[in-house]
């Protein structure tokens, strides 16, 4: 019997995934040893496989489907509990780590020991990191509220560039991950880059321990052929009922590859334009992927279209543009590309995790849209910056503030309520 595609990409996983090893006695999940990956294979192929897999065998936690996500996977406490019993955890002072569900646990250990908790901004929107500040004589309960997405928002404090912080120990997310350490993120690079930025500033070095917390079936194999040189690759990796030293000797990034990085992804996050123009004051080759293009018939080396590429996140706040309506800023943000089988439910718990929490909502889901209504602009923009890139499913949502019609648009010359249009301003695009 002709077996399906989806089929064929399970048996596959299957293999590579359960090896069959044991742990402390637990009994082994094995089905075949794993084979070589196909060639031919891509990262984004290994990825669907992971995601696929794991949606398959119900091996996920909250936000699901784990599609174009870091997995949190069910026992990624457990396999957290690994952490404190690492060499390089005791002796560490100062730890990174992301700031994923499924390293809740990991970041509680980190707090737990009084050491120094840093956690990237969520997608480098706002800074490279933030250092966790519990209250004083916070209980074990406190801490594990501040290790939640929440707690990382209402207990941090940004550190800045020229905070000459050190980092000992570094701990990431990864969507597959090999035994010789050879590292999958979700495919938009901001670990490999947060490392890169790290290394930049002085805060990490090569010696710097790099840790992944991950379910079993993460560990694969993966051709070393896929690798890059901006790739992280990792020292430990630790599961629920395993810790993987590596013993990795590929050498890790050793600062930022200016020339695979796009005048998009710059005009997205402002700490890389300040390092870019550091190392540039410094003498260092900071030409950009796309810079001669732009450059090309400009005449000066500023590129001749740099505002077309600012997002919404990069907008100055309050400051209405154009596009909203000369009668002042709007409190309601639309948020659209909403799948058909969307729930509002979904879209609620997404709002709190993320802190965009609005005062009402009114949900067109056959429309595909949903409008959030907050008190004030000034909120109302903060939304729109936390929820860019927000996915429901394999669908990445658009966020925008609603625009306002103008007075003179309107019978009697009144203002309406904003009115549910998503598409993007003109700044925007």
């Amino acid at each position: 019997m002709e077996l399906r595609t989806d089929e064929k990409r399970w048996l596959g996983l299957a293999r590579a995934c359960w090896s069959g090893r044991t742990s402390a006695g637990l009994p082994s999940a094995a089905l075949t040893p794993p084979p070589s990956v196909a060639i031919g294979v891509s990262k984004q192929d290994i990825r669907e496989q992971i995601w696929d897999y794991m949606e398959s065998r119900n091996l996920a936690d909250f936000p699901r489907p784990v599609h174009h996500r870091i997995p949190n996977f069910k026992g990624a406490s457990r396999a957290a509990e690994h952490l404190p019993r690492l060499q390089a955890f005791k002796m560490a002072r100062t730890i990174k780590v992301n700031p994923d569900a499924p390293q809740t646990n990991a970041r509680f250990f980190v707090l737990d020991s009084k050491k120094t908790l840093l956690v990237p901004t969520p997608r480098l929107r706002t800074g490279l990191f933030n250092k966790i500040m519990p209250p004083p004589g916070a209980t074990k309960d406190v801490l594990r509220k501040c290790a939640t997405s929440q707690g990382v928002r209402n207990y941090s404090t940004p550190v800045g560039l020229d905070s000459r912080v050190l980092v000992d120990l570094v701990v990431v997310g990864s969507v597959a991950v090999s035994e010789k350490g050879w590292r999958i993120g979700k495919g938009e690079g901001y670990a490999d880059l947060e490392y890169a930025m790290m290394v930049s500033m002085g805060a990490v070095g090569p010696e710097t321990p790099v840790v992944t917390i991950v379910h079993d079936c993460q560990v694969i194999d993966i051709p070393e052929a896929l690798l890059e040189d901006h790739d992280l690759t990792v020292d430990y990796i630790l599961t629920p009922t395993r810790v993987i030293a590596t013993g990795c000797e590929r050498p890790k990034p050793t600062g930022i590859l200016w020339s695979k990085i796009s005048w998009e992804v710059m005009g997205k996050i402002p700490v890389l334009q300040s390092l870019r123009h550091r190392e540039k004051q410094a003498g260092k080759d900071v030409t950009l992927r796309d810079e001669p293009r732009r450059l090309l018939g400009a005449s000066s080396q500023q590129p001749a279209h740099l505002t077309a590429v600012r997002g919404p996140r990069d907008q100055p706040l309050p400051e209405p543009c154009p596009a909203q309506g000369e009668d002042g800023p709007t409190g309601t943000v639309c948020v659209g590309n909403l799948p058909r089988d969307a729930r509002v439910s979904e879209l609620k718990r997404a709002l709190r995790e993320l802190g965009a929490v609005p005062q009402r909502l009114t949900w067109q889901g056959p429309r595909g849209r949903a409008l959030l209504h907050y008190q004030a602009p000034a909120s109302a923009q903060q939304a729109v910056s936390r929820l860019q890139g927000l996915r429901l499913g394999a669908a990445t949502l658009t966020v925008a503030l609603a625009r306002r019609q103008r007075a003179s648009d309107l019978p009697g010359g009144r203002v309406q309520e904003p009115q549910p249009d998503c598409r993007p301003a003109a700044a925007d695009l």
